[in-house]
């Protein structure tokens, strides 16, 4: 019998190096363009910088950050900015998972329908703000005018309103944003295998007993790829919140990256700024942890494993 004779080592080493030199540019640009300006972030967030005054700079340590948790407005951002997450992500799986499992069936009219769907997410965020801005106003706004109409929502309008703003952008976020939920979760039903839904029917498992412990746990990483992708990008909410209510009325709506905005391009405060930035990735990276933990641990409990 002919034996497999192991592959030579001096091909595995220049396969190495040709993966490593065909990698080398993008791992460059990655450093050029995120690691420089990051480090340099860092940096600047133990210092009191200001552009208008450079002469004054010095080295403050920690300060920036004490600031940020000992600041009233800034920890108003920081409410609003997991308020604004927790509530539009959370919105959005519900409603993307429900909408996922009604065209859960191929079918043309269903690929109509999801084609029909993606448009919001297709649209730029700050041009979505500009539509919902300018469809909410109060005085020309056409949903304003019939909620005014309806004697619905302050007079003033419900983006110039401290009680409504925030849960105004909250839904305009789930509009635009709720379709790219759907698509991932759909892909992940899609994934399923259909021996082993089969089976279940066959068992005789009624609908909510095959959503429970079959569906479910088979889509935990479909959903911890949703909930990571979509969190991220809540927590870092600008545009929309930009052209709408500028962080107004009374910071109401006033979240971590207007703060940083604020501070770096209007104050001109580049220390207080790269702090804010800095608080905003820990955030970010904490959650994202917290989340694969949780979904790991619920996939052991569920499938054992």
């Amino acid at each position: 019998m002919n034996a497999v004779l192991p592959m030579p080592h001096r091909f595995s080493d220049r396969r190495r190096l040709f993966l490593f030199l065909m990698a080398a540019p993008a791992v460059v640009y990655v450093a050029a363009i995120g690691l420089w300006p990051l480090s340099q972030g860092v940096w600047y967030s133990f210092y009191r910088y200001n552009l208008l005054r450079p002469g004054r700079t010095s080295f403050v340590g920690l300060q920036n950050y004490v600031d940020i948790f000992t600041d009233e407005a800034t920890r108003t951002a920081i409410l609003n900015t997991f308020q604004f997450t927790i509530f539009s992500v959370g919105l959005q799986l519900i409603f993307g998972f429900c909408l996922a499992l009604l065209l859960w069936r191929d079918s043309r009219f269903n690929r109509a329908v999801l084609a029909f769907l993606l448009v919001p997410s297709t649209i730029t965020p700050l041009v979505v703000g500009l539509i919902f801005k300018a469809l909410l106003g109060a005085d020309y706004g056409m949903i304003g005018y019939f909620l005014s109409q309806a004697g619905i929502g302050p007079r003033t309008g419900l983006l110039t309103d401290a009680s409504t703003a925030l849960w105004v952008l909250i839904l305009i976020d789930c509009w635009e944003w709720t379709p790219l939920m759907t698509l991932i979760l759909l892909a992940g039903l899609k994934a399923l295998p259909a021996d082993l839904l089969e089976a279940g029917t066959v068992d005789g498992a009624t609908a909510w007993q095959r959503f429970r412990l079959l569906i479910l746990p088979l889509m935990l990483p479909s959903i911890f790829l949703a909930l990571t992708l979509r969190t991220m990008d809540a927590f870092r909410v600008f545009d929309s919140v930009f052209v709408t209510t500028g962080g107004g009325p009374n910071d109401a709506t006033n979240t971590l990256m207007m703060l940083g905005v604020k501070q770096g391009l209007q104050f001109f405060n580049v220390g207080y700024a790269s702090a804010v930035g800095n608080v905003t990735l820990l955030f970010i990276a904490l959650i994202a942890t917290v989340l694969l933990l949780v979904v790991r641990r619920a996939d052991v409990r569920i499938n054992g494993r």
